[in-house]
């Protein structure tokens, strides 16, 4: 089992739904600038905290940049036994260039 790719359009339809949680793991100047509306701050220091918040079942969405170095945080989401784990393809980047009303600050 790996995590699966989503893009801008799919993470804003989990969000409206209620469903998807949004792990941001840029650094915090960067969160603190802009992030998606909901987005949870992850790193280092808190991931161990974020995994017992969390249900095993819930979808997740992790958002980095520009999707790449999501994909490793993704992949260790999974390997902890998260079933619905997905990496945003484009990044917080592409989020706000697509979506530039969708961003909290």
């Amino acid at each position: 089992m790996s995590f699966k790719h989503i893009s801008v359009t799919q993470t804003k339809a989990l969000i409206d739904e209620g469903k998807a949680v949004i792990a941001d793991i840029r650094d915090a100047n960067s969160f603190s600038q802009g992030h998606i509306p909901g987005a949870e701050p992850l790193s280092n220091e808190n991931i161990a905290q974020f995994m017992m918040e969390k249900e095993f079942d819930q979808p997740i969405v992790v958002v980095c940049y520009h999707g790449i170095s999501s994909q490793g945080a993704a992949n260790y989401l999974v390997e902890q036994g998260f079933e619905e784990v997905y990496s945003m393809d484009g990044g917080f980047t592409q989020w706000a260039a697509q979506l530039p009303d969708d961003v909290a600050r």
